[in-house]
């Protein structure tokens, strides 16, 4: 007898929404049974002639699902119902519905855009937001409207705000209720510290948490974020659970038959099952009625480190939060227990980030080439960010998958052929299937943790594993091994051709082109890469003194990134990969380090230098151009006579004359104009510091500017004696300084546009003895008083009683015989 499901009552609406639209978003939560029952339904329907292909995000949940629906249907996986996954197909002439992972399906529209023998596409858990959901309904929108109106497509969401993915369909809502019991979500009394053992204390709760519910019994589903949590949980928790526990891991990597195992209920005592979010939605783990979660999820994040999309650890969302709790309410009333405070709730994020706006955009752009399309052209529920598009769209370039002008390259098609990461891709076309250890061993975690980075310890790993550890003291993560020979064997398969007599740096180096690294000068071992960023390794390390090493994997730190894996890789094998792309560069640029204009002769392979030499004959008008960014650096001085001009003519300016601008601010931004043509023969800081400034500010003025700064504002003083004596405009008040016997006989105080200028009268000896804007005030008055003292410092000079009615001079008295 087939159990009767919530979402059986939604079907009939679902049918008829699809018979009259084409198109429909289900609403559903998990648990409620549409993986299972809208597909066959749809069949049973007969809503369409050929297939129904539907979508899931796991390669666990696609054969689950598959077996599930066979199962009903009293078959075996293959026959009507059948699945697609990596490495594994189970579909035949028969096979009227195909559970497939995400990816496959892009392969189905770029291969056949009118996915002829298709008559459905549901994209199953599209609340996920994973990029290849993203795309696949983005395509399959585009095709509908261009080539096949008949082509039905349902999005189903288990906790998606599904409006805006009606919206964007043009398509109905059809909602399920579902059905479930209460559950009892129980938080820690306070937030575990920064340095708290997060594992440590999950271990505690789930200890606590079985020895609570062990009277009420069933299954206790406990949340990790990844393989070793749920590896070290699956060993302390075998050491402190009761007997009648079984302890069973569930993630996506698992043999197939481990995860059925997981899955399965067990004859007899209680079943802890330690899953990732793979248990979230996607799959229903019978006689679960305590669910323990940790907190967090793995997501797929651009890894700056790597390059590629790698998976980050991140605290989980309202939305995944309450999945997980909703698991112990499937069969009967049930606990959930939370590795947080009720406080922590609050601060979760609602729901988790579509991938397409963090993850790496690489292969999506390969995709959109291929397509023939701009991500703005197609219906994306979120557009991908422009700077990570452009990044990506420039590292296909590198690699040879578009051509200059962003078109894709018959290599681009080879690379969008293989299921691995572009940077893979190029290096299994070039170097063929000898590169497939090594592909595979990059696109893994590293198995090695904590050697030194030379990748060759990994693959010396992977060889004999058992052998590596018995001789080594690093520790070997066997299920990494083993996927990564598997994997191996896969690519093996997929690659054509012969493979190319390379050694693994140079197969590295194809992958990485911009993560090619040159040691710096000096005893630290930092390295420059190709690509303009900068890396270390510890010194200890057995690769710090290669001249050169590919960067495979780093900590992602943007100002200098620490090597994580790397290999050496000679001079020569970066000549003879790139030989295309190195080439002589000159260069004429400012130094900061030497303080002098540097000119050199050097062969680059993007950023690194594979041969340097001196510039000889370089061109004035280069030097030039490179000084002016030395006087940037080591700023504009005005000093003396430059700065008087300067002050002058910033003094006229301000009374709204049209003059250039003298500040040292408009002087720095205009020095291509007057300071360029200037610069002959000024190359260092030693050349700059003698430079004379004032011919070039004087050449910015021309005739009738020149004319009316000196009408306005005169650049000196003429004294009785016809010597001219500079005024200094740099103070409020224009001001000069001259010799008091100088001015004898002037009985009128000299004034500039009406204002009196400010006069220091000196001594003899070119000291100050008073200062004065008012020269005949001072002559009537303290002049007595200076005089006198004067009169017994300088006996020489003359100091005559009135000196309104005395000549000006600069001579001592004469001698008498």
């Amino acid at each position: 007898m087939t159990i009767r499901l919530p979402i059986d009552d939604a079907v009939p609406e679902l049918l008829d929404r699809l018979r009259a639209q084409g198109r429909a978003v289900l609403q559903a939560p998990p648990g409620a049974g549409k993986t299972t029952r809208v597909p066959l339904a749809m069949l049973e329907a007969g809503l369409c002639d050929g297939r129904i292909v539907m979508l899931e995000p796991r390669r666990l949940a696609a054969r689950a699902a598959a077996e599930r629906m066979a199962e009903t249907l009293g078959e075996r996986a293959g026959q009507t119902v059948g699945y697609r996954v990596r490495g594994e197909a189970k579909v035949s002439k028969d096979t009227r519905i195909e559970v497939v992972t995400e990816g496959i399906l892009t392969r189905m529209l770029q291969s056949n855009p009118d996915l002829p023998g298709i008559g459905a596409v549901i994209f199953d858990e599209f609340h996920e937001r994973s990029l290849n959901a993203d795309l696949g309904l983005a395509l399959c929108l585009e095709v509908t409207d261009a080539l096949r109106d008949d082509l039905i497509l349902l999005a189903m969401s288990a906790t998606l705000d599904a409006d805006p993915v009606g919206a964007l369909m043009v398509a109905p809502l059809v909602t399920s209720d579902g059905r479930s019991f209460p559950v009892e979500t129980r938080w820690l009394d306070r937030p575990l510290g920064p340095q708290a053992r997060r594992l440590d204390a999950l271990i505690d709760l789930v200890v606590q948490a079985e020895r609570e519910t062990r009277k009420s019994g069933g299954g206790i589903l406990v949340f990790l974020p990844g393989e070793g949590e749920i590896r070290r949980a699956e060993s302390l928790l075998n050491r402190r659970l009761p007997d009648s526990c079984v302890v069973r891991p569930l993630f996506g990597a698992m043999p197939f038959a481990a995860q059925r195992a997981a899955i399965a209920p067990v004859e007899q005592g209680r079943k802890v099952v330690l899953a990732t979010s793979i248990a979230e939605t996607s799959l229903t783990i019978p006689d679960i009625k305590v669910v323990v979660d940790m907190g967090q999820a793995r997501r797929a994040r651009f890894d700056p480190g790597s390059g590629m999309s790698r998976l980050v650890t991140e605290r989980v969302t309202r939305a995944e939060a309450t999945q997980r709790a909703g698991r112990a309410g499937r069969v009967a009333e049930g606990v959930c227990y939370r590795l947080w405070s009720k406080g922590e709730d609050g601060a979760l994020a609602a729901y988790p980030p579509a991938e397409i706006e963090a993850a790496d955009l690489t292969g999506l752009a390969l995709e959109l080439s291929l397509w023939g399309a701009d991500a703005a052209d197609l219906a994306f529920l979120t557009l991908p960010p422009e700077g990570a598009m452009a990044e990506a769209r420039a590292l296909l370039t590198m690699l040879g998958a578009l051509d200059t002008n962003g078109r894709i390259t018959d290599h681009g098609r080879a690379l969008a052929a293989l299921p691995v990461h572009p940077r893979l891709g190029h290096m299994l076309v070039r170097a063929g299937p000898n590169a497939a250890p090594l592909a595979a061993l990059m696109a893994e975690r590293d198995p090695l943790r904590g050697a030194p980075v030379d990748i060759t310890l990994r693959q010396e790993a992977l060889r004999d594993p058992r052998a590596f550890q018995r001789n080594r003291v690093w520790q070997v993560n066997m299920g990494a091994v083993d996927r990564i020979n598997a994997e191996t064997r896969r690519l093996r398969k997929q690659v054509k051709g012969d493979s190319a007599d390379l050694s693994s740096a140079a197969m590295a180096a194809l992958a990485y082109p911009d993560r090619i690294g040159q040691r710096r000068k000096g005893d630290a071992p930092r390295y420059v890469l190709s690509g303009g960023k900068g890396v270390v390794l510890d010194s200890a390390d057995s690769l710090a003194n290669a001249p050169f090493l590919v960067a495979i994997d780093t900590d992602g730190n943007p100002r200098e990134a620490k090597v994580r894996m790397a290999t050496q890789i000679s001079e020569r094998d970066i000549r003879d990969l790139f030989a295309d792309q190195i080439g002589w560069v000159e260069t004429c640029a400012w130094s900061k380090r030497e303080r002098r204009v540097v000119s050199r002769r050097q062969e680059r392979f993007g950023a690194i230098t594979l041969d340097d030499r001196i510039w000889k004959d370089v061109p004035d008008d280069a030097v030039a151009r490179a000084m002016l960014d030395g006087i940037r650096d080591l700023g504009l001085r005005l000093e003396g006579a430059a700065a008087r001009l300067a002050a002058r003519v910033e003094l006229v300016r301000a009374d709204g004359v049209d003059l250039p601008d003298f500040s040292v601010a408009g002087l720095m931004a205009d020095m291509e104009d007057w300071l360029l043509p200037m610069l002959s023969g000024v190359k260092s800081a030693e050349d700059w510091k003698k430079f004379d400034l004032l011919p070039a500010l004087r050449a910015r003025l021309d005739w009738a500017q020149t004319q009316e700064l000196d009408r306005r504002a005169p650049g000196s003083f003429e004294t009785p004696l016809g010597r001219k004596v500079p005024i200094d405009y740099s103070a409020a008040v224009p001001e000069i300084s001259v010799r008091l016997q100088e001015v004898f006989g002037v009985t009128r105080h000299p004034a500039i546009g009406g204002q009196p200028l400010k006069i220091t009268l000196l001594s003899p000896a070119q000291r100050p003895i008073q200062i004065t804007r008012d020269l005949p005030g001072f002559w009537a008055g303290s002049y007595a008083d200076v005089r006198k003292d004067m009169r017994a410092q300088y006996p020489k000079h003359p100091w005559p009683e009135d000196p309104t009615q005395a000549d000006p001079t600069l001579r001592a008295k004469r001698r008498r015989d």
